[in-house]
């Protein structure tokens, strides 16, 4: 296990929280995260205690990504420097003086007055990304002052790139302002809706937006909203693997479109999804996404929305095929053929069979 090595630019024998950290960071923090820092500043007073990031978590019931988190967030802000070795693990971490901090923070970060904020600069028209950009609108952040808007924004769009490896486009920055002005996204809920799409195999911001706008519409306000509906989904593409008789791996990137597809658009319960695999392994005896499609699709065309739905459909579906059953089959219509395209001739028997015997 991984043990830190916290050391201080300052000393003091008691756990004590600078005013300016109060005053300046603690209200624009995420409770968890501040929990993370005063965590941070009590074991100062311990340092013959070996501490790690599973330990951080395990006190505070956390995951290590969250604590992981905590960390590069208060990193990105100046409040402590984090080392890592090289394996690029976190092995040490410095707590800055908040004070000095704070005093030099305001000429480093001023902007001119005739430069354009970074909101008014990449200004997006919501109404690219989403039609219903008054629905959007009704559900925005309350309004801040641009300063603090502006020190979200590029804490969002540094974090953004730190997960997707690379300088975003202009389209990806737009498109996480979007998130943040029009959905009302706080800076935290952006950061994990990220985390869970890059972690899922999926880097791709048009899919990160869809994802974005399933959250939006399922009211989707914070990470712990958004930790609780990606258990369900998990619990569901694990269902649904099981179903199909898979085992052993995650659902593949193709097979997680399927089951957004199902749940998302089309509607269906876990309990229909399920039915429809159970109905595929029947039918062609293999597992089969496009098979299962095609039942679920047909089901949303017919309105099929419960078991109950199923056994009427199932049965209207047997009553039309004995009815085609018992329709008479109509006859073949003669075609013209070189062996019935003649004229038909009749014959006295008895008058060919005197003929046969007068000859002889």
């Amino acid at each position: 296990m991984k043990t830190l090595t916290l050391t201080s630019r300052f000393q003091d024998n008691t756990t004590s929280v600078e005013n300016e950290f109060i005053d300046h960071y603690m209200a624009k923090a995420n409770g968890e995260y501040v929990k993370v820092y005063l965590l941070l500043l009590r074991h100062l007073n311990q340092p013959s205690i070996p501490l790690s990031v599973s330990m951080l978590a395990d006190i505070l019931d956390n995951t290590e990504k969250d604590i992981i988190r905590a960390l590069n967030y208060w990193a990105k802000i100046g409040l402590i420097t984090i080392t890592c070795d090289a394996s690029n693990c976190i092995c040490g971490i410095a707590l800055e003086h908040v004070a000095a901090l704070t005093e030099t923070s305001s000429a480093a970060d001023t902007i001119p007055a005739d430069k354009p904020s970074v909101l008014e600069a990449s200004a997006l028209d919501s109404s690219a990304l989403n039609p219903s950009s008054a629905k959007a609108a009704s559900r925005k952040a309350p309004s801040q002052n641009a300063k603090q808007s502006q020190e979200e924004l590029k804490q969002i769009l540094f974090i953004t790139e730190q997960y997707l490896g690379k300088t975003l486009t202009r389209t990806e920055v737009d498109t996480i302002i979007y998130f943040y002005e029009s959905l009302g996204f706080s800076t935290d809920l952006i950061e994990f809706l990220i985390e869970h799409c890059v972690d899922n195999g999926h880097k791709s911001i048009h899919y990160i937006q869809k994802v974005a706008l399933a959250w939006y519409e399922a009211n989707i306000t914070t990470v712990d909203e958004a930790k609780e509906r990606t258990n369900v989904r998990n619990k569901t593409c694990y269902s649904i693997l099981a179903a199909f008789g898979i085992t052993g791996r995650s659902p593949a990137a193709v097979e997680q479109d399927y089951i957004r597809r199902w749940s998302e658009e089309y509607g269906f319960t876990l309990e229909m999804i399920l039915e429809a695999c159970n109905r595929t392994i029947s039918a062609i005896h293999q597992p089969s996404f496009e098979y299962a499609d095609t039942i679920l699709k047909s089901w949303k065309e017919k309105n099929v929305r419960h078991p109950a739905d199923i056994e009427q459909a199932d049965l209207l579906f047997r009553q039309e095929k004995e009815q085609k059953k018992a329709r008479p089959v109509p006859a073949k219509p003669m075609t013209n053929n070189r062996f019935n395209n003649f004229q038909g001739r009749s014959y006295d028997l008895d008058s060919l069979e005197q003929q046969l015997l007068n000859s002889n």
